[in-house]
């Protein structure tokens, strides 16, 4: 999946080579602080022109972030109820991302560090409800903890098919979420593989293994991420590296190395 966070006036020539190089997942959020959803929606637009891709080829994904996570350029009245903020922000990201239907939308994380609030479940609710009325094809959440998940899975009528965390070796890649996520059949999208482990990357012992095997260490780690059931997020600049990182569908790694990777 083409991450598209942090890449500001980019942001619209990068989603256009993501798109270019093969790339038919893209993950946005509402959040002006982060992305600029709407210029992800003008790179579509372009790709769609210049018959690159369909919509109806492509995984979008995108999310409803809170108050506290945003800044002065929000997608919804501050002030109404956080229901109507969620019904806002999805309304704003159709505009944005010119479509009529959302694959995949997200809470971008819990307003609380600890436990669920209720303006949590309000716009987990409020998700729901835009899930029935078939605008949105699943739901998820993201920057969650175990325990958070667990408490989603108990209140959820529509429980969460995709969570997308920051994925640390030191934690044995979110070994933890994981487990619950294969527990439940969701789906986990893993972020900042690269940025988050450089120490890793750079041992001798995954640069051994990439070399043995002719991939870079960043090919070898999104390689593993796919053989342990991940979904790995890329968000890189380089054309050469969107092409290196979609290389890595067609390959798999021997048990071996999995584990050796596996921390």
């Amino acid at each position: 999946m083409y991450g598209t966070a942090w890449k500001e006036g980019d942001t619209r020539r990068l989603v256009g080579l993501a798109l270019a190089a093969g790339f038919r997942a893209v993950d946005t959020a509402n959040q002006r602080k982060h992305y600029d959803e709407r210029a992800v929606g003008d790179a579509l637009a372009d790709a769609y022109a210049a018959g690159v891709v369909r919509r109806d080829e492509l995984f979008l994904q995108t999310k409803f972030t809170h108050l506290a996570g945003q800044d002065h350029r929000l997608p919804y009245d501050p002030g109404a109820p956080v229901a109507t903020q969620v019904k806002q922000s999805f309304a704003s990201s159709l505009e944005h991302l010119r479509t009529g239907t959302i694959d995949a939308y997200l809470l971008h994380g819990p307003s609380v560090r600890r436990g669920l609030a209720p303006e949590d479940l309000e716009a987990w609710s409020a998700m729901e409800d835009l899930h029935a009325q078939g605008a949105v094809s699943a739901l998820g959440v993201s920057n969650v903890t175990r325990e958070q998940l667990e408490l989603l899975l108990e209140r959820a009528t529509v429980p969460p098919s995709f969570v997308q965390n920051r994925c640390y070796a030191s934690t044995g890649w979110d070994r933890e979420i994981r487990a619950v996520c294969r527990q439940h059949g969701i789906v986990y999208q893993a972020f900042s593989l690269l940025t988050a482990n450089r120490r890793e990357l750079e041992s001798p012992a995954q640069c051994a293994i990439a070399k043995r095997l002719g991939m870079t260490p960043a090919q070898l780690v999104f390689c593993f991420a796919l053989d342990v059931g991940m979904l790995p997020l890329t968000g890189t600049t380089s054309p050469v590296h969107m092409k290196e990182d979609l290389g890595v569908v067609a390959r798999s790694l021997c048990a071996e190395d999995v584990r050796a990777l596996a921390m």
